[in-house]
């Protein structure tokens, strides 16, 4: 929690901590916590490393996005490209290297836009947001097991697929309300060479 004064009183304080499952990438906590009013009670969540999105811009004004099998879900995704980062691994380094991993494009700028929480009630994940732009197709290199194909949308059409239900990947949904803003002058980027 961040330690500001006017929300101590909201504070819950670590009591003991169990390890449910440890997994090659999730570790599952059961956490007794004493709550504000010196009661006590149980919080279950997911430890997760973090992870980057990436916004990227064709020089025509289309989004580059992906659709991929999501097996938690059952379906196929309409989703900007993403992913974990690695040990050590800074999130615009991530960006970078899942964009040419998973599309094969690399991006001449980038510009940070934020960061956010997904599933602030069970998870620990931190998503960081990249636009990218001045794009340079080349060859993917997908991981092993992984499997998805392109697509490409206007701005509109994307806004408007999140509107009608067809994206509701919480992730790619938060970059676009930054990609309307962006686009529509009310937020601004701070764009970078890469």
């Amino acid at each position: 929690m961040r330690d500001s004064s006017p929300d101590l009183h909201l504070a819950e304080t670590l009591l003991s901590r169990e390890v449910v499952h440890r997994g090659d990438f999730l570790t599952v906590h059961r956490d007794t916590v004493r709550l504000p009013d010196g009661g006590s009670a149980t919080r279950e969540y997911v430890v997760h490393p973090g992870a980057v999105v990436v916004v990227p811009l064709l020089d025509d004004g289309r989004v580059l996005l992906e659709r991929q099998f999501r097996y938690p879900v059952g379906q196929v995704m309409l989703e900007l490209p993403a992913g974990k980062l690695d040990a050590g691994e800074n999130p615009l380094g991530c960006g970078q290297r899942e964009l040419r991993e998973e599309t094969g494009y690399t991006a001449e700028e980038w510009a940070y836009a934020a960061s956010t929480h997904l599933a602030i009630g069970y998870s620990t994940e931190v998503i960081h947001i990249y636009f990218a732009r001045r794009l340079k197709a080349g060859e993917r290199s997908l991981d092993e097991g992984e499997f998805l194909d392109l697509a490409t949308m206007s701005i509109d059409e994307l806004l408007a697929a999140c509107r009608d239900g067809q994206v509701t990947d919480a992730k790619t949904l938060s970059c676009c309300l930054w990609l309307q803003n962006v686009t529509e002058g009310r937020w601004s980027l701070t764009w970078q060479p890469a």
